[in-house]
């Protein structure tokens, strides 16, 4: 089963965590369900946008999406999530915090 944990920065936020409580219920459901399924092992709708960046589709309503990355084989940091509209933007901003990341894992070893 592979582990899915969010990421939080060096002040203790986390940008995913902030984006799904802003969710409506059905669609805080949905997103809960297409994680399960990742950790599961289903990748069937991630798409690889490269430099260690995957976006999972989910196929309701406003096309939320979800960004992480994977550490490994077995671990998935969650990076933010969002709609179809904000794509780039929020492409950007994962790829920003993956780098975060990284680092912070670096310093730490």
């Amino acid at each position: 089963m592979i582990r899915v944990r969010e990421y939080v920065d060096a002040e203790g936020r986390s940008r995913y965590a902030r984006w799904f409580g802003r969710l409506p219920a059905p669609a805080a459901a949905k997103v809960s369900t297409a994680l399960y399924r990742i950790e599961l092992g289903n990748l069937s709708s991630v798409r690889n946008l490269g430099g260690g960046i995957f976006e999972s589709r989910i196929n309701f309503g406003a096309g939320y999406r979800v960004y992480f990355g994977k550490d490994g084989n077995a671990l998935i940091i969650l990076l933010g999530g969002g709609t179809k509209k904000g794509q780039q933007s929020d492409i950007e901003a994962a790829r920003r915090l993956w780098r975060d990341y990284k680092q912070q894992k670096k310093q730490e070893h």
